[in-house]
């Protein structure tokens, strides 16, 4: 959408999943959505068709499925990018995808990188081994999925490569104060914004989730906060305020360089 100029709008959706049951899911945000107001990008959860479920074998979709057919529909009805994770197949196997759909219908993923042992899914998912860094409305986009979010270097913006990171999340109440922090942590150091997309609700596991759900500036103030509300919640993002302080207070310049072995 070019009519914002220099600004992006987003909306993320924060909300309940049924356990395991993609067909009500996406029934579920589909009515969600119906409020949308014009936006450059929609973010939802990870895992949004089903929870953080292991069971891949019974759950998996493949890149021809309802999920993604329903994700262009939605993204052309919107003209606006849908973004969120889902139970893929893939030439490794089953993987945690985050689909990255346009209004046109074209598409890209990246492949959770860093997979939650203590849940398992280390044993039955496959790690991405790329990110995707992609554009929109100016910004440069990177989108990565929950566990993502405690490892630094794999976030790192080298230079200024990104201006947007999103992490989408099944993120557990217990921990709640590990994801604001980080959050904003993940802000200052990368001078960039950070969004962080959770969900709401009990799963099938017992794991409660109270959202916290937020949009964070890059210099670690928080510009939009859900709390625990259930719903759609919006905010812009300014690509000249962003490119304005890391002119007047450029720290990018003195980063250390590093390559990752992955």
């Amino acid at each position: 959408r070019t009519g914002w100029g220099r600004l992006m709008k987003l909306a993320i959706l924060q909300t309940a999943l049924h356990w395991e049951l993609a067909d009500e899911n996406r029934q579920h945000i589909a009515q969600e959505l119906k409020g949308l107001e014009p936006v450059d990008l929609v973010i939802l959860p990870e895992m949004f068709t089903t929870g953080f479920s292991m069971r891949a074998p019974a759950l998996a979709e493949t890149m021809t499925g309802p999920t993604l057919e329903w994700m262009q529909a939605l993204a052309q009805d919107a003209q606006a990018v849908l973004c969120g994770s889902v139970i893929m197949t893939s030439e490794r196997g089953y993987t945690n995808r985050l689909l990255w759909v346009s209004p046109l219908g074209d598409v890209q993923y990246y492949d959770k990188r860093h997979l939650f042992r203590m849940a398992q899914e280390h044993q039955h998912y496959s790690a991405g081994q790329e990110k995707l860094v992609t554009s929109l409305a100016g910004f440069n986009c990177c989108p990565l999925i929950c566990y993502d979010l405690r490892f630094p270097v794999f976030s790192r913006n080298l230079g200024k490569a990104v201006d947007v990171l999103v992490y989408v999340a099944n993120w557990p109440a217990k921990r709640a104060a590990h994801w604001r922090a980080l959050l904003q942590a993940r802000a200052i150091e990368n001078q960039c914004y950070v969004v962080g997309v959770n969900r709401l609700g009990i799963d099938g596991n017992t794991v409660a989730y109270q959202g916290d759900s937020m949009v964070v500036d890059f210099q670690g103030e928080i510009i939009a906060d859900a709390f625990d509300r259930d719903g759609l919640h919006y905010a812009k993002l300014d690509l000249a305020a962003l490119n304005d302080y890391r002119a007047a207070f450029p720290a990018w310049m003195d980063q250390d360089g590093f390559t990752l072995d992955l």
